[in-house]
């Protein structure tokens, strides 16, 4: 990557904070779109199978959308490129909430997860790159703050839903505030461009054998995640019987524990461990998904959800981490195992809706503990190897403070 000549000490340190306002603005869309799916499902008159049929349609987006990413960074360049997918990320958030019916929300959706994946892949390619230049990891940080801002979101969601509010109106006046704060965001970024003389990069990358183990682990927190994210506000209000307020305050307990652990994340790792940090958060998770599926108190579920933010929290930017020491091509095994888990993110909400139209969401929920319970079994993946040769300085960089 080429671009900017300043890269001293402040300057990196201001696009530091500059790509972490962009995760911070990024996660307030979905935190946003998730508290509010109750009303959206309603508006609609869609039942549980049909919701997890319309909360499909992200999933296809983006996996259709996602490998276009790399092609539009390299003709566009990183900041270029980040300021149009973020601004059409944040603007879809309107969509949803207009549609009537159920093939209006399928195509808001699909919108709605292509520019999703898009602006994810961008995103993090560049966060990626800011690390190399400064030398230290973080990552796992900037994941934080995409948490925070799903705690923002979902705070101001569960707010309007708690004054009743219409989601039309609160979706716009949120998709417009946060698109000129991402703008700004980005005018921070560093401006680095690829090399054209390389030629673009290939439209889907496949994970290599080694990375494939990987990819299951984080494949299982991000469905855990997703499902969470997208589900505990219904869970709360469907099975629990409680009102849109304290429905919708659910995502936000889960949003605000992923937040602590994942900007503490760096320390407990660097204390314990990739493999033990990843078995004890899966044990966490585990409690917490047995406390959802088997409790019938809303503060009791709601600290159950807690629990599966909290243990999961972390597993991502360490899968991250492992693929880049799995084997002789990093790069690769990072784009094939950021695919699995993103994707999983985006199929767990439908995946849901159709195990609960099959059976119940208490039955759903057992199916994300057992995902939980897989990270215990698993977590010994993430025992670190050693780096590839030839393994480029932010490979290096991510390993650094990680044993197992």
């Amino acid at each position: 990557m080429t671009g900017e000549t300043d890269l001293s000490p402040a300057r990196l340190r201001h696009a530091r904070f500059a790509i972490a306002a962009v995760f911070c603005a990024h996660g307030a869309v979905t935190g946003s779109f998730a508290t509010r799916i109750p009303w959206i499902q309603e508006h609609a008159q869609l039942s549980a199978g049909t919701l997890g049929l319309a909360l499909a349609f992200p999933a296809l987006g983006a996996a259709l959308a996602m490998p276009l990413a790399g092609r539009v960074n390299h003709r566009f360049g990183a900041r270029a490129a980040l300021r149009a997918l973020l601004a059409l990320w944040t603007l879809s958030l309107i969509l949803p909430s207009l549609a009537p019916n159920l093939p209006a929300l399928c195509f808001a959706l699909f919108v709605y997860g292509a520019t999703s994946g898009m602006s994810d892949v961008a995103m993090n390619a560049l966060g990626v790159e800011t690390e190399n230049r400064l030398g230290r990891s973080v990552m796992s940080s900037l994941h934080g703050m995409w948490s925070v801002g799903a705690l923002l979101g979902s705070a101001a969601g569960t707010v309007a839903a708690h004054a009743g509010a219409d989601a039309r109106l609160h979706h716009l006046i949120a998709a417009l505030a946060l698109t000129a704060a991402g703008l700004v965001a980005v005018r921070g970024v560093l401006d680095l461009r690829s090399d054209q003389e390389a030629g673009a990069p290939p439209h889907f990358a496949l994970p290599p054998k080694s990375a494939l183990l990987i990819g299951a682990i984080g494949f299982c927190a991000v469905f855990a995640e997703g499902a969470s994210l997208d589900w505990s506000a219904v869970y709360l209000r469907d099975v629990l019987d409680t009102n849109a307020g304290l429905a919708a305050a659910s995502t936000t307990a889960f949003a605000l524990t992923m937040a602590v652990a994942r900007l503490a994340g760096d320390r407990v790792v660097d204390r314990f461990g990739a493999v033990r940090t990843v078995r004890a958060g899966g044990v966490l998770a585990t409690a917490g998904g047995l406390i959802v599926v088997s409790v019938r108190e809303p503060a009791a579920a709601m600290a159950g959800f807690g629990l599966i933010g909290l243990g999961i929290a972390v597993v991502v930017p360490l899968a991250f981490a492992a693929a880049a020491r799995s084997g002789p091509a990093p790069a690769q095994a990072i784009a094939g195992v950021a695919t699995i888990t993103y994707t999983s993110g985006l199929i767990a909400p439908s995946a849901i809706g159709a195990v609960a139209d099959a059976t119940s969401l208490v039955v759903s929920f057992g199916l994300v503990t057992l995902l939980a319970f897989a990270l215990v079994v698993g977590a010994a993946v993430l025992r670190q190897t050693p780096a590839a040769p030839g393994a480029s300085a932010v490979n290096r960089d991510e390993t650094a403070g990680i044993r197992p």
